[in-house]
């Protein structure tokens, strides 16, 4: 954290879900919260439900606050992106979502007829995704017109279901679910007053789950790539099942106009955030099957082996110019508000 006049203070750079996220973790929640359950830091909790001391089931619990500006984008709003945001987490552990609690701050000011529709939004989506919203809360404060959501969700995972980030083994690829920076490009976009054609890939991506475990894959683990982009999850990843990770190039699908979205602002896919995609971590020999199982669906039809796992540790990436670099996690703050 930053000195200012000898106190250490927050900065935007803490909640772009880099370096500095992860030292604010590290220095302040993980040590005073610090558990067996929370120190894995995977995008969901997974714990059992007991009757005496026998196991009933296992769910998955996660929360998240969103805080995107504008509240409204190409293709969708707050309230969407809270729903799909809150239900991709419980995905990535193998669950299937169930509930949601949701809380409100709304800024005074706020426009009601607004209101209403981001709220709809979210209803909507929380059909379409299965689940249910089953509590909530809501606060009124100073401000301008804006609002912040808090969602909780709770999934159940299948018995015989594991996945982990820190399950990862050399032999194992990487695959992404599809074309990488569309939400941080279309929320950029809209603050900027750029006009393109550029939309938001938020979406549920229960499709792209499924469909691994409907053929059948031992799916080692899984992680939406958000705030801090692919080269932070994969670090995360990596440094979890202490493992080497090596991308190519190549490989990683980033859509033309986003890439030349990320050359004029000088801005890398790699590190941009996204709404409705994810990596998934297979065993090599059942890698085709694997990626022919996501590109049969909605959410992953853009799907494409990106990397490998290897012995050693960190991430790299193997460039275009044949040359291999390193790849860090998100450094300073990066994004502007997309999730």
């Amino acid at each position: 954290m930053t000195q200012d006049n000898q106190k250490r203070i927050i900065t935007m750079a803490h909640g772009s879900g880099g370096k500095s996220s992860a030292e604010l973790m590290a220095e302040i929640f993980g040590k005073h919260f610090k558990n067996e359950t929370l120190d894995k830091l995977e995008d969901a909790a997974v714990v059992e439900v007991t009757s005496g001391t026998y196991s009933i089931a296992q769910i998955a619990v996660s929360t998240d606050s969103f805080v995107v500006s504008p509240l409204v984008f190409k293709g969708g709003d707050i309230g969407k992106l809270c729903v799909c945001g809150t239900v991709n987490d419980l995905l990535m552990m193998g669950a299937v979502p169930r509930y949601l609690t949701c809380g409100f701050i709304l800024e005074e000011g706020l426009n009601i007829d607004l209101l209403d529709k981001i709220v709809e939004s979210m209803a909507i989506q929380a059909r379409e995704a299965g689940v249910t919203i089953v509590a909530g809360d809501t606060k009124v404060v100073e401000g301008n017109g804006g609002m912040y959501i808090n969602t909780t969700g709770i999934g159940q995972i299948p018995k015989g279901r594991k996945v982990s980030s820190a399950g990862c083994k050399p032999g194992d690829v990487v695959i992404c679910s599809g074309n990488l920076g569309d939400h941080h490009a279309c929320i950029l976009s809209h603050r900027m007053d750029i006009h393109n054609n550029i939309e938001s890939d938020c979406a549920v991506l229960t499709d792209v789950v499924e469909g691994l475990f409907a053929e059948e894959i031992e799916v080692k683990a899984m992680r939406d790539v958000t705030r801090g982009g692919l080269g932070t999850i994969l670090n995360e990843i990596a440094a979890s099942s202490g493992v080497r990770i090596e991308l190519d190039e190549e490989s990683i699908p980033v859509s033309d106009e986003v890439k030349g979205f990320a050359d004029i602002l000088g801005l890398d896919p790699l590190y941009m955030g996204n709404e409705g995609k994810l990596i998934a971590v297979v065993p090599g020999d059942q890698a085709e099957k694997a990626l022919e199982a996501m590109k049969a669906s909605e959410h992953g039809k853009n799907s494409a082996i990106i990397g490998r796992v290897l012995e050693g540790e960190g991430t790299f990436i193997k460039t275009r110019l044949g040359a291999t670099r390193r790849l860090d996690v998100l450094y300073g703050e990066g994004l502007p508000r997309i999730c």
